[in-house]
């Protein structure tokens, strides 16, 4: 028998009838944010997080967003922040864009009319990708931030994949090393921010886990070719997380006609926390670009 609605609580403790959230398809609770302009919106954005963090971190890019009339949603993915689900683990990475997909869903249910976008973040620029490959004529555009496009050329050698692949089978709860957070930003205030929030996981990444990254890489690999939709790639050429090669190759090998590369000279991999002129920097090029892709008053 599942658990009465009103019975059921957060990994923090909090009961859900007390936080705003969804329920997906397998019955967890996933627990949201909305940032809404004052005037009614002209435009829908969904943010889809990293991997270990939640949707709290990207209150900023929300703020500058709501500025100018547009509404940005998100949910903690299962497994992460204040949602249900195992820490970290996941059976199969479509549940990620399954998820997102529900709650645009809602969301376009609620502005039927408005332009959507999504922004991504690492693991979250892979959700980002294959869920606008799922549904390519719902979006208006898509920015990626540091997106996982490929796995890391040194984690990801063929001895070490094919090892991977044996020890997932015979031990998936087995876990390697945690991310290190001295790479997500050269702030070394954001790095003390990262290791003290309580909602960003902090343990050891399981093998299973990095086989499903592994998968959603090779499965963007292969979508690719086929992309024709808008977007905005924005990279640091120090980041050491996910493999800047990434998004080269992806802006090289996609059809479309508007897209954007932009990299960031030594900025590392949360390029919306780095050193306070590249955040900034960031905030500016995301909202510019998503401003400039807004149907105008007379319907353009």
């Amino acid at each position: 028998m599942p658990e009465p609605e009103g019975t059921r609580r957060s990994p923090q403790g909090v009961p859900y009838t007390d936080l705003p959230h969804i329920v997906n398809a397998d019955g967890l609770h996933l627990f949201c944010r909305y940032w809404e302009p004052d005037s009614p919106p002209k435009a829908l954005v969904f943010v889809a997080h990293g991997a270990g963090e939640h949707c709290g971190g990207y209150a900023d890019i929300a703020h500058s967003l709501t500025q100018h009339g547009i509404l940005v949603f998100a949910h903690d993915h299962v497994g992460h922040g204040q949602s249900e689900g195992e820490r970290m683990d996941i059976k199969n990475f479509q549940i990620y864009i399954r998820d997102s997909l529900q709650h645009i869903d809602i969301m376009k249910g609620r502005y039927p009319k408005l332009p959507v976008f999504i922004i991504g973040h690492s693991m979250g620029g892979a959700i980002s990708i294959l869920t606008a490959c799922e549904r390519p004529q719902d979006f208006a555009g898509v920015v990626l931030i540091a997106p996982m496009v490929q796995m890391n050329a040194e984690s990801a050698t063929p001895f070490k994949v094919f090892l991977a692949k044996i020890l997932s089978r015979l031990t998936p709860k087995l876990t390697l090393g945690s991310i290190d957070s001295k790479w997500v930003s050269r702030d070394p205030k954001q790095v003390e921010a990262y290791d003290t929030d309580e909602l960003n996981y902090h343990g050891g990444l399981r093998i299973s886990f990095g086989m499903q990254l592994m998968d959603a890489a090779a499965r963007i690999e292969r979508e690719l070719p086929n992309i024709t939709w808008p977007f905005l790639l924005l990279h640091g050429d120090a980041d050491k997380l996910c493999d800047i090669r990434g998004s080269h190759l992806m802006y090289n090998e996609v059809k479309s006609t508007d897209k954007k590369l932009k990299v960031y000279e030594d900025a590392y991999h949360a390029l919306h926390h780095d050193l306070p002129e590249i955040a900034e920097s960031v905030l500016k090029d995301v909202k510019t670009w998503i401003l400039e892709r807004l149907p105008t008053s007379d319907g353009s």
